[in-house]
C-alpha cells in the first residue's frame, strides 16, 4: 500500500481516513477516563473544600492528565493504520556512554548502520511516550509528545533530541529481540508539541497538526483537536460547577437569624466563625543490516 497525491495538491492523501462520526465516543471515552480519578466536579470540589493546597494540587494535574490524554489519543486514531504496530508499555531504552558518544561526535550518516545492544545497561534512559512501527515500510518513530514547549530553554529541547537519537540506535535490537522479530531498516525521532508553537520540521519538531504525516491517516491531527477541545471544555465546566457548588455550601452553613412577629428591619447575618485554616503550605554496537537512524521527514511538495 502507497501513499498517493492528487493532481495539483501539495500535501500528500493517505489511503487512511478517520471517519468523525464513529470515532467522536470513543474520544469522549477517553476524556471520561482521564478526567474521572482527579477532575471530575466531585473531586474539584473536595479539593475547594479542603483549601489551598489541594486546589493547587489539582490545577497542577490537568496539564499531566492532558499529556496523558494526548498519548492515548494517538495511540487510538493510529489504528486507522493497519500497518502500524504502536507500542506504549515497558519502553525504557538504554542511553549509554558509547550512544551519546557516536551521536555527540558523528554525523548521522556514520553511524546509521550500526544498532547497539538493547541489553546494554548504563545509568541514563530514556521512555518514550510512543514506539511506531509500520511494517509496510519498516520505518520506526520514536514519539515524545508535548503538551507544550512554551517553557521550554533550546538547550533543553536539544538535550532532549539527543537522549532520543542516542537511544534510536538501540530500537532495532529491542524489536527483533523482544517484539517476535519485528524489523525496523530506520529509525526516526519526533517530539510532538500538542501547542503547535516552536515547531521544526527538519530538527524533529513538529506541531501536533502533522500527526496525518506521521501516522500516514488522513484527518488524524483534526482529531487530537477535537479531543483536546473535548478535554479543556470538560474539566472547565467540572470547574466551574465544583465552584457553583462550593458557594451554595458556603450559603447554607451561615445562619440567618428569624426575624420577630411585625419587625420589617433587615436581617442582620451571625457573624460566622473564624475562617478555614487552609493548612500549612507545601530514567558495545555491532554490525546489523542497514539501518538508518535521523529526524522524522515532512512531506514533500508535488515536484520538489
Amino acid at each position: 500500500m502507497t501513499n498517493t497525491i492528487e493532481v495539483g495538491a501539495t500535501a500528500p492523501v493517505y489511503p487512511h481516513r478517520i471517519d468523525s462520526s464513529a470515532l467522536s465516543p470513543s474520544l469522549a471515552a477517553l476524556v471520561d477516563d482521564v478526567v474521572t480519578p482527579g477532575l471530575s466536579r466531585e473531586a474539584l470540589g473536595r479539593a475547594l473544600d479542603a483549601g489551598l493546597n489541594d486546589v493547587t494540587a489539582a490545577l497542577r494535574a490537568v496539564p499531566v492528565a492532558e499529556g496523558k490524554l494526548l498519548e492515548r489519543g494517538i495511540s487510538l486514531v493510529a489504528g486507522a493504520n493497519p500497518d502500524l504496530i504502536v507500542l506504549t508499555q515497558n519502553l525504557r531504552l538504554p542511553v549509554t556512554r558509547a550512544a551519546s558518544e557516536l551521536v555527540d561526535r558523528n554525523d548521522p550518516a556514520l553511524y546509521r548502520s550500526l544498532s547497539l545492544d538493547a541489553d546494554s545497561g548504563g545509568r541514563k534512559s530514556y521512555t518514550p511516550d510512543l514506539l511506531l512501527l509500520n511494517r509496510r515500510t519498516d520505518v520506526a518513530h520514536l514519539v515524545d509528545v508535548k503538551r507544550s514547549l512554551g517553557s521550554y530553554e533550546l538547550s533543553r529541547i536539544a538535550e532532549l533530541k539527543h537522549r532520543m537519537l542516542a537511544a534510536a540506535l538501540v530500537v532495532p535490537d529491542l524489536l527483533y529481540k523482544e517484539y517476535r522479530r519485528l524489523n525496523a531498516k530506520e529509525v526516526r525521532v519526533v517530539i510532538l508539541n500538542a501547542a503547535n508553537q516552536r515547531a521544526d520540521i527538519a530538527g524533529g519538531v513538529w506541531p501536533l497538526s502533522h500527526l496525518d504525516h506521521l501516522l500516514e491517516v488522513t484527518g488524524a491531527g483534526a482529531a487530537m483537536a477535537e479531543l483536546r477541545d473535548l478535554f479543556q471544555r470538560r474539566v472547565g465546566q467540572n470547574w466551574t460547577a465544583a465552584l457553583a457548588d462550593q458557594a451554595r455550601i458556603t450559603c447554607e452553613r451561615t445562619d440567618v437569624p428569624s426575624l420577630a412577629p411585625g419587625d420589617d428591619a433587615e436581617p442582620r447575618l451571625t457573624p460566622t466563625d473564624a475562617a478555614d485554616d487552609p493548612g500549612q503550605s507545601d530514567q558495545g554496537w555491532r554490525h546489523r543490516p542497514p539501518v538508518s537512524i535521523g529526524f522524522a521527514r515532512a512531506p514533500r511538495a508535488v515536484g520538489a
